[in-house]
């Protein structure tokens, strides 16, 4: 008995293509010239020396890498615990249905369409003790505010300002996750007589899972690489309060025109970001995985 194979139409590789050529000239090739770059001592356009793994070796000894690091850590990780238990309340606050969900949704989204650059200077002159909002009130209270100053206060007024700019990411995602429950659930537990945070703990956390993780990592990525608001609102300062990675990165390749160990440090940086991106995502999957096994 003789089996024949239905052959395979290749030419759908044509519609991959385009993409593949765009990722190739947008993320591959400017890849391969940063590795290029890491490994080479630029001298001149013209003279350029190869030194192997030096840069990447005098970057890891730099201190004040480590600093910026340990800066960047926890303001990432602040945001977290900030952004994300606001966003699921302002989530479970929303409208369900009718025309005021509409109106909220909009409402929520409208930081989200204002430019970085532009959300730095409204939180520049918010924050200043003479014309701002909040600078002016915190005087008026009494309370010492000066965030060009008091690198407390810088820092503070940047965590301030991206929870400001993106908790609605998260409320939007959390919100769609509420809208993706059968309401056959919500009946169940009210036939069961189930309290409030119980249909929270039993029913909505664990059908938005899916979407707090996407929150999660997005939140991570864009915090962690965060650069346009600090730099305006603060410029890095005072001192180095607020210099966070990026910044330091733009001041190795840009201010010092250091293009091999800028170059070296951008890989070690890209790498950081999926590592602990890994790290996160797995522990959430565990997590996730451990709390189904523990309901059933």
């Amino acid at each position: 008995m003789s089996t024949t194979t239905k052959p395979v139409n290749q030419k759908a590789w044509w519609l991959v293509l385009p993409v593949l050529i765009c990722v190739a000239f947008s993320a591959i090739i400017p890849l391969m010239t940063v590795v290029n770059y890491s490994v080479q001592d630029i001298i001149s356009p013209e003279r350029r020396v190869f030194v192997g793994t030096e840069w990447f070796a005098s970057v890891m000894r730099d201190s004040e890498l480590h600093e910026a690091l340990l800066r960047q850590l926890t303001f990432s990780f602040a945001v977290l615990l900030v952004e994300l238990p606001l966003g699921i309340m302002l989530a479970l606050s929303m409208p369900a249905k009718g025309w005021k969900s509409s109106a909220v949704l909009v409402l929520v989204a409208l930081s989200l369409l204002i430019p970085w650059n532009v959300v730095g200077t409204i939180w520049q002159i918010y924050a200043r003790t003479d014309i701002g909002l909040l600078g002016a009130t915190l005087q008026w209270l009494g309370i010492s505010f000066n965030y060009t100053g008091n690198s407390l206060d810088a820092w503070l007024t940047v965590l301030v300002m991206d929870v400001w700019h993106w908790t609605p990411l998260v409320a939007l995602l959390g919100y769609a996750g509420l809208r993706s429950i059968p309401d056959a659930y919500y009946q169940a537990a009210r036939i069961d007589g189930a309290s409030k945070f119980a249909v929270f703990r039993f029913i909505q956390l664990p059908k938005m899972r899916g979407v707090l993780m996407i929150a999660v990592l997005l939140r991570f990525m864009d915090s962690f690489m965060i650069y346009t608001e600090p730099f305006v609102l603060t410029g890095g300062g005072p001192g180095n309060a607020t210099t966070f990675l990026s910044q330091y990165l733009t001041q190795k390749a840009v201010g010092q025109f250091d293009l091999g160990p800028a170059a070296a440090f951008s890989l070690i940086y890209f790498l950081i970001i999926l590592l602990l991106c890994f790290i996160l995502y797995n522990w959430m999957q565990r997590v996730g995985t451990q709390q189904v096994e523990v309901e059933q």
